[in-house]
C-alpha cells in the first residue's frame, strides 16, 4: 500500500484519479479547497478506510507524509481560471513549489498535471513534446498558460538541482462524467445547451479543432507514467482524433436528438485554432493509447448530464 496525496482531488479529474488509486489498494489523501472541486465528486469514497480528505489551498504550505504526490490543483476552464487570474498564477506556481518541497522533504515521487495550453496557438501540428509553443505572455489566458509553463520549469529544476523524482504530463482536452455543467468547456457547454433546448454557442466560425480524450483513458495514462522510470516527461496524454467545433456540435445534437440552433460569437482572445497531440512518446514508453472513441465517450457523458441537468 502506498500513501498518495492528490491535490485538487475533488475536481473532475482528481476525483476519478482518487477513485482509481483507492480501487488499487492505496491509502489516498484528497486535498482540495473546493473552488472548482465538489464534495459530490467524492461522495462514493467518503467513509472508506483508505480515503481521507483535507480542505486546504495548495498556495499555502503543508506537511504530509506520503510516498507519491499528484498535483492536479488548478482551475482548468477559461471562465474559472480567468475569474481570478492572479490566484490562478499563484495556484500553478506556489502550488508547484509547495508540492515539490513536500516531495523533497519526504523523498516522494511527484506528478505535475500540466496542459496542452503550454503550446499556445501552435505553429506545429500535431504538437510533439519537443515543441516550445507559441504563447502570449500578457493575454487573458496567460494566467493559466504561463502559470503551467512556470510549473514545468520548477519541476525540471527541482529534478536537476535536488534530484526530486518527478513526472510531467501535458493533458489535452478531456471530458466525461463529473464535469461541472457550468464550467464553460466546449463538451459540457454543448451537451448542457442541447439538453436544455438552448442555442448551441460556437465561438468563431467553428472550424477550430480540438482532440477529445475520455477521462478513463487519461487516468490510465497518468498511472502508467507515474509507475515507470524510463522518462520523467513531459509527455502528451490525449486522444489524437481531431474534430472541428461544428463536427462536435453536430454529434451532440444527433445524440441528444435536440433541435437547438447554432449561434456564432466572436472568438475569444488567444483561443488556439488547432489542438492535436502527438502521442508517439506515450506509445513508446507507456504502451498507451486511448481506447474510448468520441461516440462512445459522448454517450457516457450525455447519460451523466441527463442525471444532473
Amino acid at each position: 500500500m502506498k500513501r498518495i496525496l492528490v491535490t485538487g482531488g475533488a475536481g473532475f479529474l482528481g476525483s476519478h484519479l482518487c477513485e482509481r488509486l483507492v480501487e488499487e489498494g492505496n491509502d489516498v489523501i484528497c486535498m482540495d479547497n473546493y473552488f472548482t472541486g465538489s464534495k459530490k465528486n467524492i461522495y462514493n469514497l467518503i467513509g472508506k478506510p483508505t480515503f481521507e480528505r483535507v480542505r486546504h489551498d495548495v498556495t499555502d504550505p503543508f506537511k504530509v507524509e506520503c510516498d507519491e504526490i499528484y498535483n492536479l490543483a488548478c482551475p482548468a476552464s477559461p471562465p474559472h481560471y480567468q475569474y481570478n487570474a492572479i490566484k490562478t498564477v499563484k495556484t500553478s506556481v506556489m502550488g508547484a513549489i509547495n508540492c515539490l518541497g513536500a516531495a523533497k522533504r519526504t523523498r516522494a515521487k511527484v506528478f505535475q498535471a500540466s496542459t496542452s495550453e503550454v503550446y499556445g496557438d501552435p505553429e506545429i501540428h500535431p504538437q510533439p513534446e519537443s515543441y516550445w509553443g507559441n504563447v502570449n505572455p500578457i493575454g487573458i489566458r496567460s494566467c493559466y498558460d504561463e502559470g503551467k509553463r512556470v510549473a514545468e520549469t520548477l519541476f525540471m529544476d527541482y529534478h536537476r538541482q535536488n534530484d526530486v523524482d518527478i513526472r510531467i504530463v501535458r493533458i489535452f482536452n478531456t471530458y466525461g462524467p463529473r464535469m461541472n455543467p457550468e464550467d464553460g468547456r466546449v463538451v459540457s457547454n454543448f451537451i448542457v445547451q442541447a439538453l436544455r433546448g438552448e442555442d448551441i454557442t460556437i465561438y468563431g466560425d467553428g472550424t477550430q479543432t480540438r482532440s477529445f480524450c475520455y477521462v478513463d483513458d487519461l487516468i490510465e495514462g497518468f498511472i502508467r507514467l507515474m509507475n515507470q522510470s524510463a522518462t520523467v516527461g513531459p509527455m502528451n496524454i490525449g486522444n489524437p482524433g481531431e474534430f472541428t467545433m461544428l463536427e462536435l456540435a453536430e454529434k451532440v445534437l444527433q445524440k441528444v436528438r435536440g433541435k437547438s440552433k447554432l449561434t456564432f460569437l466572436p472568438l475569444p482572445g488567444d483561443d488556439p485554432k488547432q489542438r492535436q497531440p502527438d502521442i508517439t512518446l506515450a506509445k513508446e514508453h507507456l504502451d498507451w493509447e486511448p481506447k474510448v472513441g468520441l461516440d462512445e465517450g459522448l454517450d457516457r457523458t450525455i447519460d451523466y448530464f441527463r442525471s444532473v441537468v
